[in-house]
């Protein structure tokens, strides 16, 4: 009987103590902003980080690069003919796609051109906004910063996390 009396004294205890315990709760809602002002801020070094090693790899290789307000680095050459792609056009394009380091991670068959519907996503959106910069038969350098590319986590194969890629691309069709 002692001893069952000593557990639920205990279990008594512990409740108690759980549900008076104040010192580590924080209020939900106060605490929502604070952490949204952090990630924020942490976004924002992130991304200024992510330019800094862009640019430095833009002045090794002595390029000339246009920066769109979404952060793509283009620059695109030739001479091409017909409209730009739009949203619902199909394009075909060679590829070939490097980190910064210089390392491959991808590229198209010589024989087996990709395409993609521009707009209905299923690539990268730093592709997809690169590409409509262009015409067909011209040829594009794109750099997409990782939040254009695949992001925190990479593509789980070849790319590894919070990469920038460098794109070289060839625009062989536009299907209007």
């Amino acid at each position: 009987m002692v001893k069952l009396s000593s557990i639920i004294l205990l279990m008594s205890i512990t409740l108690v103590a759980c549900n008076t315990s104040t010192h580590n709760r924080v209020e939900p809602t106060k605490s929502i902003p604070h952490i949204k002002q952090k990630l924020t801020g942490i976004n924002y070094e992130l991304t200024e980080k992510d330019k800094a090693l862009i640019k430095d790899y833009i002045s090794r290789h002595k390029l000339t690069m246009k920066e769109t307000p979404s952060g793509l680095f283009i620059y695109v050459y030739g001479n091409g003919s017909g409209l730009p792609p739009k949203n619902g056009d199909r394009v075909t394009y060679y590829y070939r796609v490097t980190l910064l380091d210089g390392t491959e991670c991808y590229k198209s068959e010589p024989t087996k051109p990709e395409s993609f519907i521009v707009g209905h996503g299923g690539v990268e959106r730093g592709l997809e906004e690169g590409i409509t910069f262009m015409r067909k038969g011209q040829k594009a350098l794109f750099i997409l910063p990782p939040h254009l590319a695949h992001g925190l986590i990479g593509d789980l194969d070849k790319i590894p996390p919070r990469s920038s890629v460098v794109y070289e691309i060839e625009l062989i069709g536009v299907e209007h």
